[in-house]
């Protein structure tokens, strides 16, 4: 299994940005996807999560700016982010609990289900 991100970029204050995650691979079934930042010098923080049922939870700094998104179909998680502000510059990356498969030299199925990151993202806004 494997998350590809893709969309970030320059951009300045007050713009948009849509970010993209897609998860490939043996794929069963994915839970919560959710996106993650990392500014300069500091830790990973939550960002938003989606639940597969499609309930959303936003960090209080982006609520009502940012809007988390997902594609099941596509294996895919979006954040779409407005009014965007310098503070908001860091590396975002997604973030998956994914259900799949492998077979044994046997040829039996073994099921697992774990966490993944895809490779993050640099956002960068500008004042």
């Amino acid at each position: 299994v494997q998350l590809q991100a893709s969309g970030g970029g320059l951009v300045q204050a007050g713009g948009s940005l849509r970010l993209s995650c897609q998860a490939s691979g043996s794929i069963f079934s994915i839970n919560d996807m959710s996106w993650h930042c990392q500014a300069p010098g500091r830790g990973r923080e939550m960002v938003a999560s989606i639940t597969s049922g499609g309930i959303t939870s936003y960090a209080d700094s982006v609520k009502g700016r940012f809007t988390i998104s997902r594609t099941n179909a596509e294996n895919t998680v979006y954040l779409q982010m407005s009014s965007l502000k310098p503070e908001d510059t860091a590396v975002y990356y997604c973030h998956c609990n994914i259900e799949s498969h492998y077979y044994t030299d046997s040829g039996e199925p073994v099921w697992v289900r774990d966490d993944y990151w895809g490779q993050g993202t640099l956002v960068t806004v500008s004042s």
